[in-house]
């Protein structure tokens, strides 16, 4: 039985703006591996590369050099038609503002995902409703954005994120605009994720965020100068069905 691929594999891949003497180098030759079932949080400084590091990992810009694989596919050979396929199929993407859609429902915005993805009706109303039982939010699915707290806006944002049963949820600040309570909640279903066997990578700044992962890499200057495992704090059962919580 052939292994399978791990879900990241950079390869000592650098990144660099502009050329000649105002040549900014984001990067500097980044080696990472990220097995199955990982929860990595990625930390630095403000210019460390993380945020950088970040968008190749969710194959929203390309290396200078070096080799990036997502789940065994090399993402430095693909057009920007199959990277658009790549990202909604492998990588369910969390972010500190949201980006929910306004003037569409809960259920509306989790579907999202699903229709770019081509799937229709029933089912992909189902799956839907699924992701967002499984963050809480049975209760809320007609509600638009602004009818919703920032914690439960969030959970949307997870529940859309998880719909396409995504090899990697990839998660940048998404405690960043939360109070201590919704932080809690944010970070109690990310718990329940990875003890289900889903694979997270997590930017941020923030070592009480990072308590929760159970590998962290540190950036400066564009190089890894830190990467430690650790006793994750404890978090909740998982409680997610077999839609949401299959491993990949």
């Amino acid at each position: 039985m052939t292994a399978e691929p791990p879900v990241l594999d950079d390869r000592t891949v650098t990144k660099v703006y502009g050329e000649g003497e105002i040549a900014v180098h984001a990067l500097r030759g980044v080696s990472l591996t990220v097995e199955r079932g990982d929860y990595l949080a990625i930390m630095g400084a403000s210019g460390s590369g993380k945020s950088t590091l970040m968008n190749i990992l969710g194959c929203l810009d390309v290396p200078s050099g070096g080799r990036y694989l997502l789940d065994g596919t090399d993402v430095g050979r693909l057009d920007e038609r199959r990277l658009s396929i790549l990202r909604n199929r492998k990588i369910g993407f969390v972010f500190q503002s949201f980006n929910l859609i306004p003037r569409m429902t809960a259920l509306a915005n989790v579907e999202l995902p699903l229709a770019y993805g081509g799937l229709k009706g029933a089912p992909r109303r189902r799956r839907a409703l699924a992701a967002l039982r499984e963050v809480g939010l049975a209760d809320r699915v007609g509600h638009e954005p602004k009818e919703l707290s920032g914690g439960q806006q969030q959970r949307v944002a997870i529940a859309r994120a998880l719909v396409t049963a995504p090899a990697l949820l990839l998660a940048d600040e998404p405690t960043g605009n939360l109070d201590t309570t919704s932080t809690r909640d944010v970070l109690s279903i990310l718990d329940g994720l990875t003890m289900a066997g889903r694979t997270i990578v997590i930017i941020t700044h923030e070592d009480d965020v990072a308590s929760h992962a159970k590998r962290v890499i540190r950036l400066v200057d564009g190089r890894v100068v830190e990467d430690r495992r650790q006793a994750p704090v404890d978090g909740p059962p998982p409680r997610f069905d077999t839609v949401l919580g299959a491993k990949r």
